[in-house]
């Protein structure tokens, strides 16, 4: 079995703490070396206890849920012989209260635009450009769902809206 690690780090730097008065600020390392600032959103927590330019938490899942699905139907459309030239998504979480009324992210939209290109093959002018029908796009983007690894590991409702 996989496992998958991150490192949070935050420090108080001399803030009091206690009245609530603290930097939200902290930093996610990953393997590889890579180091992500992150913080409270400014919308649970005003600025300057958040700080605006790091990924909070909620944009953090929004963009898991966006990237896992991505990768998901990318496969599947290669399996599929669609050549995929790009791929972007302008995902969307929603907060809201659950029946205990405790916040949580309720849904998650994405909203994928792909555009399809020629196989390499067919640049010489042997091959032809192949695009998905609407049927064959949508069929892939539920299968991408039903494969994510993140979607199939939160309660939140997840729709995609291909575009």
């Amino acid at each position: 079995m996989a496992e998958y690690r991150a490192t949070i780090v935050w420090e108080r730097n001399r803030a009091a703490f206690v009245d609530n008065r603290y930097s939200r600020g902290h930093v996610w390392r990953f393997d590889g070396g890579v180091e992500v600032p992150g913080s409270s959103s400014p919308h649970v927590v005003r600025v300057p206890f958040s700080v605006e330019a790091a990924v909070d938490p909620e944009e953090a899942l929004v963009a898991a849920l966006s990237s896992c699905h991505m990768l998901s139907f990318l496969y599947i459309s290669a399996k599929k012989g669609f050549v995929v030239d790009e791929y972007r998504d302008e995902a969307i979480g929603v907060m809201g209260k659950n029946e205990r009324g405790k916040l949580w992210v309720t849904r998650v939209t994405l909203r994928p635009e792909v555009k399809f290109g020629v196989s390499p093959s067919a640049q010489d002018g042997v091959g032809k450009a192949r695009t998905p029908t609407r049927e064959e796009l949508e069929t892939m983007h539920h299968e991408a769902h039903e494969e994510c690894f993140i979607a199939n590991s939160v309660k939140t409702e997840v729709r995609c809206e291909p575009r």
